[in-house]
């Protein structure tokens, strides 16, 4: 691995959001359709949490069991709100960090996804994926 490369190269920087606003379901639908594991909530453009899919699952089937997606919906719209789902204030790096600074964060860390920031905004998202993926071109 090249010690400086920066994290720019790997992120993934045209993310889908929520909004702290939005309701519960907005997850499902995201996790089911678009095929990812990680998203960021936003407030403005300032990161203010992230929901993982593990996070999600802890309190969409734990609680609810085997209902169909409508019945689901309704029962996490009407017993969460995102900011009790969400991780708050999640260890991020700066857009200037490097590969292998985000190498040692998500290896000691425990955590699958890095949120990328430029002061408070979220500029971009590296997951232990984006490593491998990388590690796997050297």
């Amino acid at each position: 691995m090249r010690k400086n490369e920066p994290v720019t190269k790997i992120m993934t920087k045209d993310l889908i959001t929520v909004h702290d606003g939005e309701p519960v379901s907005r997850l499902r639908q995201i996790f089911e359709q678009d095929n990812i594991h990680h998203i960021p909530v936003v407030s403005g453009e300032r990161l203010i949490g992230i929901v993982s899919w593990n996070d999600f699952m802890r309190v969409s089937f734990g609680e609810f069991g085997n209902q169909d997606a409508k019945g689901l919906d309704a029962m996490l719209d009407h017993t969460y709100k995102i900011r009790e789902v969400m991780r708050q204030n999640p260890l991020t790096m700066p857009a200037t960090g490097t590969i292998r600074d985000a190498a040692k964060a998500l290896g000691s860390n425990g955590f699958h996804s890095l949120p990328v920031v430029e002061g408070e905004k979220l500029v971009g998202l590296v997951t232990s994926t984006d490593l491998i993926k990388y590690l796997a071109e050297q």
